[in-house]
Formats: C-alpha cells, sequence, structure tokens
C-alpha cells in the first residue's frame, strides 16, 4: 500500500465515522435512547475525531508528533467505549470502569511503543490493541448466544473475524518478520484496513438494527403484556387460555379459572392517590405469585380485575388456592407514603368444560364472582355445577 493509499484510506474511514454521528442526529430513536445506542453514538464521535486527526496529519496539516499519538489515543477511547456499547447490548451494565481502564491501559501502552518505534513496535501494538477490543465487542454480542437473534449471531461472528483479520497485522510482524509465502506484512496491511472499513460499516448499521429489533420486540411484549405489573394483559392471558380451552375438551385432569376483583378500590386512588393504587396492584400480584406454582398464570383482564389459570387443578383444590390468596391480601396491609391500605378481594372459580368458549367460561366464573360479592365481598365462591342430564 503506497503513503497515498494509506493516507486515503484513513481519510475514508474518518468520513464515514462522521457520516455515522450524522445519521445518528436524524435518527429517529423515539423519546429515550436506548444506553447502547447512546454509547455507540459516543464511540462514532470519538472515532470520528481520531480517524481525522490522523488524516489532516498524514496531509501535513498538523504536526505529526502530535496527531499520531493524539489520533490513536482517541482511536483507542473509541473502540473501547465501542466495545462497551455492545455489553450494554448484551446485557452487561457495569462496562463503564473496565471500559475506561482498558482505555487508558491501551492508551498507555501504544505511546510506551510509540516513544521506542523499534521495528514497527507502533504498528504491531496499533493492530494488536484494535482487534483485542473489536474481540471485546464479539464477545459481548455473543453473550445469551441461545437467547440472541440470527443479527445479533451474524454480527458477533462477523466482528470476531474481522477482529482477528486487524490483529493478524501484528501477530504477523511478532511471529512472521519476514511474511509466509503469499502472506505479505503489505497484503496483511491492505486487510487490516479494508477490515477496519467493514468494521465500521457492519457495527454501524448492525447497532441501528439491533436498536431497532429491541424495540419491535419491546412492542411486541406490550401487546400482551401489562407495563405496570409485568403480567399478561387481557390479550396475552386469552393466548395463555386458548390451548387449556382445546385441551379441556379430551379426557384428562380439569383445569381452574379464578377471577379476582379488588373490593372497593375506589376508595384508594381517591383517598391517597394513583401512585398508592399502583403499589396496591403490585402487591396484590405479588402475593397471588408466592400462592400459585409455577406452571400457574396471573393475568390482569381490566382495571383492579384479574385471572388465575390453574393448569391440572379441579375445582375444590382451586377454591383453595384462592381462600388462601384472599387471606393473604386480607392480612397484609400495603404501605404507602400516607399510610397502610388495607384491602380485601373477592373471588369466582370455575373449571374449563369441554363445550366452553371464552364467552361462557368467563361469564360463568364472573357470575361466581358477584355471588361472593353480595355475600359481603372477601369470600370466595364457586360457579354452579351444571345439572347432569339423565
Amino acid at each position: 500500500m503506497t503513503n497515498l493509499d494509506a493516507t486515503t484510506m484513513v481519510l475514508v474511514l474518518a468520513l464515514g465515522n462522521l457520516a455515522l454521528c450524522a445519521l445518528l442526529t436524524f435518527f429517529d430513536h423515539g423519546p429515550v435512547r436506548p444506553p447502547a445506542l447512546s454509547a455507540w453514538a459516543l464511540s462514532k464521535q470519538v472515532q470520528a475525531g481520531a480517524w481525522t486527526l490522523l488524516a489532516i496529519g498524514g496531509a501535513g496539516v498538523v504536526p505529526e508528533a502530535l496527531a499520531l499519538p493524539g489520533g490513536y489515543a482517541l482511536l483507542f477511547a473509541g473502540v473501547a467505549v465501542e466495545a462497551g456499547a455492545a455489553f450494554e447490548q448484551g446485557g452487561r451494565h457495569g462496562w463503564r470502569r473496565p471500559t475506561l481502564v482498558a482505555g487508558a491501559l491501551a492508551i498507555l501502552g501504544f505511546l510506551v511503543c510509540y516513544w521506542i518505534d523499534e521495528q514497527g513496535l507502533r504498528s504491531v501494538a496499533a493492530s494488536l490493541l484494535l482487534g483485542g477490543f473489536y474481540l471485546a465487542g464479539a464477545a459481548a454480542l455473543a453473550t445469551g448466544w441461545r437467547n440472541a437473534s440470527l443479527l445479533q449471531r451474524f454480527l458477533a461472528i462477523v466482528t470476531a473475524v474481522l477482529a482477528l483479520v486487524v490483529a493478524a497485522r501484528g501477530l504477523s510482524v511478532l511471529l512472521l518478520p519476514g511474511g509466509w509465502r503469499w502472506l505479505s506484512s503489505e497484503l496483511l496491511r491492505q486487510l487490516s484496513s479494508i477490515a477496519l472499513y467493514l468494521l465500521m460499516l457492519a457495527n454501524g448499521f448492525g447497532m441501528l438494527l439491533l436498536g431497532r429489533e429491541a424495540a419491535s420486540r419491546e412492542l411486541a411484549r406490550l401487546e400482551v403484556v401489562d407495563p405496570l405489573l409485568d403480567v399478561p394483559n387481557r390479550r396475552g392471558f386469552f393466548n395463555a387460555l386458548a390451548p387449556w380451552m382445546a385441551l379441556a375438551r379430551r379426557p384428562g385432569l380439569p383445569t381452574a379459572l379464578v377471577v379476582l376483583d379488588l373490593d372497593d378500590f375506589k376508595r384508594v386512588n381517591d383517598g391517597y392517590g394513583h401512585p398508592a393504587g399502583d403499589t396496591v396492584l403490585r402487591h396484590v400480584v405479588d402475593l397471588c405469585r408466592r400462592q400459585l406454582r409455577d406452571s400457574d398464570l396471573v393475568g390482569r383482564l381490566v382495571g383492579v380485575e384479574f385471572a388465575i389459570l390453574l393448569p391440572r387443578t379441579n375445582a375444590d383444590e382451586a377454591a383453595l388456592v384462592a381462600e388462601r390468596i384472599r387471606a393473604a391480601i386480607a392480612s397484609s396491609p400495603v404501605k404507602s407514603e400516607r399510610a397502610l391500605i388495607s384491602m380485601t378481594a373477592s373471588f369466582g372459580v370455575t373449571v374449563i368444560r369441554p363445550e366452553d368458549s371464552t364467552v361462557t367460561l368467563f361469564q360463568r366464573a364472573d357470575d361466581a364472582l358477584q355471588a361472593s360479592k353480595r355475600a359481603g365481598r372477601n369470600r370466595v365462591s364457586q360457579a354452579v355445577v351444571a345439572p347432569v342430564e339423565a
């Protein structure tokens, strides 16, 4: 690679990172930018400044003695933050301090090599350090491989391969000073430059796509999950109920449904405020979960009405579960900022019948719930058993 080619490649990397910074300025990321995207945007800004400084230093605009160490110091800081963004994307949120330490050590190590400058030692250090940071980013993207999306897996593999190409330039100088047959130092230098360019593109657009992918998953989740209580909403509960409705048409153990409604909940919102009401709802859901098995499911139907699905449970067993939950709610006042709030709940219990639709099932459960309300509330009622035909 000639000196002009090297300068041109540095200029391309500078302009490419500047273009990504411009794209981020106009990117619609919603009211709150995800932490991984914010960290990655910062890394692109730092790397854009680094490559720009190296480019103008190579063109003689800034003295090389200032541009080279300054540009590489910024570059190591930028790729360190980019690796941190990958860790944030992978769910490792404590990346800031290790990244700061690693970036500082990389800058110090490069400056020592730059001052020594023995047999191109600074080039060896630069390629190994850059490759190491990108490999760390690839490892971060590979976190939770089984649950990762295909896009995240692809980015992890591509980043690892390209990082090895970048590091190979330094490794070849250490292990194969004279080159190895057709794998000359010149060829490795060109491959390293191409790999850095591809890393800029792959990680750039990959991070934006991962952000969009995560936003789409969260949107799909919110369609079936109550955001306040983190339990299925009406749609999510009905989706989970559907296969058990189908199984009820076959011989086997019954499946029970419990509906509960908090008694006189309006006084909580009116007397203590909606934040206290939210605290009460979270407390009730937590009490329900403590009384349920892993296979059971609690969901929020509407307002303060909840439903509990109890697979492989008959009506009497479901009534006992409902009674335990009723007692737990009645005996566990909720501590708010202003007072202790006592709550009770009324319950309706039924089992899924072979001929049931969701309408008839919930109508029967609701009839049992209303029976509890009419009987004075804070009690459990079972649905009326259908008469056996002769």
